[in-house]
């Protein structure tokens, strides 16, 4: 039995890793070959795909691609590019903060392509290496999924702690996450403010700079959206996306402090009395139903294309990570659902004494999966039932980002690219890369402050 258990998860890992080194939709789809091993060769019970989940992701992507659709993506990059030109000399501090805002705002790291080669150019003109903001600011980007209330991952913890017992909503979820990631983001940050070679001091920069054409290629142009036209559409656009998220807020506060305005619906169960079992409608439907309801607004409104949506990078980025989590989701579910009790059995003398290691476990998982959703779906329920409570989950949350590790994720590729000094690299050895300081400085300043916080709420 144990060496079948064995093979079998490496089967399960052998789907994520050749699925990560494809990205893209080669995620889910790839694990759909080690599910297929598993049940049909095998035999295992198959287990049960996230389709809670994946409507989240669908709702909220579809109403920020509505919005990109409608220009409001470009007001809000120009909005943050004024801020980190007013203040070139703190572009270390201030491109992170923009990068992670706008990832909290839409639920999707993806929207700062546009922001990254901005953010490049106002460091090399103002004559700092450009590898100190550009590499926070492209983890920051992703650092900020863990606290936006539309994002995958938290949508996933909601509805999972929910199933398992710990009443907890999104609002509960990201004031936890904010200030934890904040503090991470800003020790990364300061970490970051004096590294690497001054550009006067650096000889790999200057050797650059005494080229003719190189000195063009990185001074001759600048990236700048201040000159593109936003119309009255565009910011409209952004209102309603505020309202929406406002309006989950909302719901979620007045959840909070006793005064539930959610419809009471039936379960379809009956009470030990024959009556039938009411309760409120879950956070996932008043989720999707706001954030489908916005963007048809957006579209009525704000003269939205969908067509132009569906052709965003927001809305196929999105799409993407729908694949990824289905597919990695289920595999990893039918995987851990036939060996739970074994599971619980190994790791319970860990679990006890430590439950804070299942931090390391969502991170090593994270490296391989490339989606803090995914990771989030398929390492949850495997945490609950180990017995670790939903606050220490809840602390360790940030822990679920770990793709920067391995530098092959596509805004890391891209901020790589985007820096024309060429200061922000993917080092000769792979893993000392640019983003390996300030991800590693980030994840864990965040998760002991997370933990530090549930510690003193819970």
């Amino acid at each position: 039995m144990e060496f079948v258990m064995i093979l079998q998860l490496l089967i399960v890992l052998a789907a994520l890793y050749v699925g990560s080194r494809y990205g893209s939709l080669a995620l889910g789809a790839i694990s759909g070959i080690g599910l297929a091993i598993l049940v049909l060769g095998f035999g295992m019970k198959p287990g049960t795909p996230p389709t809670d989940v994946i409507y989240i992701i669908i709702a909220a992507v579809t109403c920020a691609g509505i919005m990109q659709a409608a220009g409001g993506m470009d007001w809000l990059i120009q909005l943050a590019e004024k801020l980190l030109r007013k203040h070139p000399a703190h572009v270390t501090f201030l491109a992170p903060l923009c990068t992670f805002f706008l990832t909290v705002l839409v639920g999707t790291g993806h929207v700062v392509y546009t922001l990254m080669p901005i953010i490049c150019d106002i460091a090399l003109k103002k004559g700092i290496r450009p590898e100190r903001p550009c590499g926070v600011a492209s983890i920051a980007s992703q650092v900020g999924i863990t606290c936006s209330p539309i994002a995958a991952a938290v949508a996933s913890f909601v509805v999972i702690s929910n199933e398992f017992g710990f009443d907890v909503n999104n609002l509960q979820v990201i004031s936890v996450t904010i200030p934890a990631c904040l503090c991470g983001l800003l020790a990364a940050a300061a970490c970051s403010y004096k590294r690497g070679k001054d550009l006067d001091k650096d000889p790999k920069f200057q050797a650059r700079l005494a080229d003719p054409q190189m000195r063009h290629y990185m001074y001759g142009e600048t990236a700048s959206l201040l000159d593109k036209k936003v119309d009255k559409h565009a910011k409209l656009s952004v209102y309603i996306f505020l309202g929406a998220l406002a309006v989950i807020v909302l719901y979620s506060l007045l959840q909070i402090i006793g005064c539930d305005i959610r419809p009471i619906v039936g379960t379809g169960k009956l009470a030990d009395d024959g009556t039938e079992v009411m309760k409120p409608i879950g956070m996932n439907i008043i989720i999707q139903i706001v954030m489908i309801t916005a963007a048809a607004i957006m579209i009525l409104f704000a003269k939205a294309s969908p067509k132009k949506a569906v052709a965003g990078p927001v809305w196929q980025s999105g799409m993407v990570a729908v694949v990824a989590i289905y597919g990695i989701a289920w595999l990893a579910d039918t995987y851990f659902s036939n060996y739970m009790p074994q599971m619980q059995e190994g790791l319970k003398g860990i679990v006890t004494n430590y439950p804070w290691a299942i931090s390391i476990a969502f991170f090593a998982v994270s490296v391989l999966i490339n989606s803090q959703g995914a990771v989030v779906v398929a390492m949850l329920p495997l945490a609950y039932s180990l017995g670790i409570a939903g606050p220490v989950l809840l602390g360790v949350l940030p822990s679920v980002y770990g793709y920067f590790f391995i530098p092959n994720y596509p805004s890391d590729i891209a901020t790589v690219n985007f820096d024309r000094s060429g200061t922000t690299v993917i080092g000769k050895y792979l893993l000392n890369h640019s983003f390996m300081m300030p991800g590693l400085v980030s994840v864990i300043v965040s998760t002991l402050v997370g933990s530090l916080i549930t510690w003193i709420v819970y």
